[in-house]
């Protein structure tokens, strides 16, 4: 099945994890002129009466981008909408959405039918992440359009399972897009996941260290000087399990090597949450990322790496 065509604009098949707290529109906005799907939550604007500034302030940038660059338009945008019974503001931040008609929605912890259907009533298309086949196929039923597939490795709240496996497990039955995440950070990983059967790849961690990122400059020089082996897999932090930097947690007091497992019935992402902000989510792919530059950069590099990457595969043959 080919893509539905509000991704034709891409420059490369590419979506951006919604980042939390480091996601802001000078990110997002960077992200979709320079040819890729940029996201955010909408939990990163607090308060919430902020989510219509920054809407405002996307659809205002890239239309006037549009205007400047017809030859070169920009990507379209995502919101993050957590769908937890906790996040108390969904509600509140679905229907700013939808006066913005804002062009995806992906959604995250739970597939709920009554949100695919209010961003269909403005012409939006939902993707929903997931971390195994049996929650793909939940989502699907609920009227999801297309999936994330969280594969072993990625940044924030990951599953377990190996990208040839999942992909190929959504693959035997769903053929609507489908992106893969987990430890991309290249150009050749993202024709690796289209190789695999995904449309898209799913970034995160690659994206924190840019100069357009909403980080600690402290957060993006560990991600500079780490790579896997200074990633921990933890579910202590939100409840759910996810993947952080090992650095962080030992400067937090903690020892890495012997956390406390946390009771995921007391995760809550309402808008009393206060997250541990010194604890910093990372995936595993983050040895590709060198320096910290601006997302332009960034991006030209791994256009660079996906054309060559497409020209190694035939001397392999």
């Amino acid at each position: 099945m080919s893509l539905p065509p509000i991704f034709d604009k891409l420059r490369l098949p590419i979506v951006a994890a919604p980042l939390f707290i480091i996601s802001v529109p000078r990110l997002v906005i960077a992200q979709c002129k320079a040819g890729i799907v940029g996201s955010m939550p909408a939990l990163n604007a607090r308060p919430a009466s902020l989510l219509d500034e920054w809407l405002a302030e996307i659809t205002e940038a890239l239309a006037a981008h549009d205007r400047a660059h017809p030859e070169s338009p920009a990507a379209p945008f995502a919101i993050n909408q957590i769908v937890h019974k906790s996040n108390d503001r969904l509600d509140d931040d679905m229907a700013m959405c939808a006066k913005y008609k804002v062009p995806l929605i992906i959604t995250s912890l739970g597939a709920r039918e009554e949100i695919n259907q209010a961003a269909h009533a403005w012409g939006g298309i939902v993707l929903h992440d997931v971390i195994n086949n049996r929650f793909a196929h939940k989502a699907v039923e609920k009227g999801a359009d297309g999936l994330v597939a969280v594969a072993a490795g990625a940044g924030g709240h990951a599953g377990v399972k190996s990208p040839f496996a999942l992909i190929q497990e959504i693959r035997a039955w769903f053929d609507g897009p489908l992106a893969l995440s987990g430890s991309i950070a290249s150009g050749g990983a993202v024709l690796a996941a289209q190789a695999m059967g995904a449309d898209l790849a799913y970034i995160g961690s690659a994206f924190i260290a840019t100069e357009e990122a909403r980080a600690d400059e402290a957060y993006k020089r560990m991600i500079v000087e780490s790579d896997s082996d200074d990633i921990v897999y933890s579910n202590l932090f939100t409840g759910v399990h996810g993947n952080y930097l090992k650095p962080s947690i030992v400067k937090a007091g903690l020892d890495p090597d012997n956390l406390e497992q946390s009771d995921p019935s007391k995760m809550n992402f309402g808008s009393t949450r206060k997250p541990w902000k010194d604890i910093w989510g990372c995936g595993q792919g983050i040895g590709n990322v060198q320096a910290i530059e601006p997302v332009g950069t960034r991006i030209e590099r791994m256009a660079r790496e996906y054309v060559l990457a497409r020209e190694r595969i035939p001397l392999a043959a």
